[in-house]
């Protein structure tokens, strides 16, 4: 094979890959609702809930998410409030105690655990049939558990996320990026419900069936790891966007940068814990979607080097190829400077998508290495406090 046809070869099949990942499985995704939809029952029901809401070092949030919390709109006599304080350092703890004669229950490991670990022991100590998992700087409307409990009148339904909508009050480059981002990803997980399953939930506000809750070991992404939990026990993950919580996006580029790394590094891992599951004779359409989602969406970064590799060589001895390598390289530029002007904070401006694509781009990449050399992630620090400076 001429070098040139083999280059012409890589060169598509990546961009073919690339269109894919983006475009043909949104589309294939939406095919699949449309012409083999899985509705499921959803009817009014009072079932008793526990909130459990993780929390390290909350002190200036926690007092509000408890009074938002106890205005929800849900028969009181039904509703547990648990505060998972994974080893707080500051007042967290005794501002939980000063509601506990209103029944908030506090639990506190006697060394840090990490979220997912807290959040198990939040549920060792629910006594709910639903738990809802809470963030501790997320409020929720009062009709939140009003519009998340009557999924679960479908037996077939494990596992309940709510829709998260990111604002972007200071109106930076990585806001606008993340927000507009997060849209395309809430679309997809429109589809991905009545397809079948979600693959994963926004971990400030989803719900699960108490009895199909299985430990998950501290280091698992849980907001991703749940949807194959209760599709291992022949559940589904559906999402309900009429349960819908806010939050800010985050301002600086290293801010979102480490979130994603840690994301992309537990979902790698997730991943290749539960390979089984990626198998489409195992799991159906369900396997489709993590491998088309997540896996490829994963391994995108480097298909983008194959492709511009592939395209210098066959841009010497071709003027459409020399124009596409042209636009590759500006786009790329564009990207990349964007994140180094804007790495502390910005206005939005035209480096906004190229420097956003170009983060969960680095993101990826990092992410993986820190798969590859075994990172662990199950202790957290809030973002907002890390970086604080």
């Amino acid at each position: 094979m001429q070098p040139n046809l083999f280059a012409i070869i890589i060169f598509w099949l990546g961009v073919l890959s690339i269109v894919y990942v983006y475009f043909g499985y949104p589309l294939l995704v939406w095919l699949v609702r449309n012409f083999r939809p899985r509705p499921w029952i959803r009817k009014s029901m009072l079932p008793t809930v526990s909130i459990v809401i993780a929390a390290r070092n909350e002190e200036k949030h926690i007092r509000g998410k408890i009074e938002n919390t106890f205005a929800i709109d849900y028969p009181s006599e039904k509703l547990e409030i648990i505060v998972v304080s994974d080893f707080s350092t500051d007042n967290t703890d005794l501002i939980v105690k000063s509601f506990s004669d209103r029944g908030v229950k506090l639990v506190r490991p006697d060394r840090r655990v990490g979220k997912t670990e807290a959040q198990n022991l939040g549920v060792e100590e629910a006594e709910g049939e639903i738990i809802l998992f809470s963030d501790a700087t997320t409020k929720y409307p009062p009709n939140v558990i009003e519009q998340i409990v009557p999924n679960f009148a479908d037996n077939t339904i494990g596992c309940v996320g709510g829709k998260l909508t990111y604002q972007d009050p200071n109106r930076t480059t990585v806001g606008r990026g993340a927000s507009d981002y997060w849209n395309y990803e809430t679309n997809l997980k429109v589809n991905e419900s009545l397809a079948g399953s979600l693959i994963g939930v926004s971990g400030c506000l989803y719900a699960v069936r108490r009895t199909a809750y299985k430990q998950m070991y501290p280091e698992a992404c849980s907001d991703f790891l749940i949807a194959t939990i209760m599709q291992r026990q022949g559940l589904r993950t559906v999402f309900e966007p009429r349960a819908v919580c806010h939050e800010e996006t985050n301002v600086r580029v290293d801010q979102e940068l480490r979130m994603r790394t840690r994301i992309a590094a537990q979902t790698l891992s997730d991943l290749w814990l539960n390979f089984d599951m990626m198998n489409p004779f195992k799991s159906g359409f369900y396997a489709v979607s993590l491998i088309s989602h997540k896996l490829l969406r994963y391994v995108t970064p480097y298909i983008f080097l194959v492709v511009y590799l592939a395209n210098i060589v066959l841009a010497f001895n071709s003027a459409f190829y020399a124009v596409t390598l042209l636009l590759q390289t500006a786009f790329w530029l564009i990207g990349f400077v964007g994140l180094i002007v804007y790495w502390r904070s910005s206005k939005r401006s035209i480096f906004s998508y190229p420097a956003y694509f170009a983060l969960i781009t680095v993101a990826s990449i990092a992410g993986f290495l820190k798969f590859i050399v075994g990172e662990k992630f199950e202790k957290w620090e809030p973002t907002r406090e890390q970086t604080s400076d």
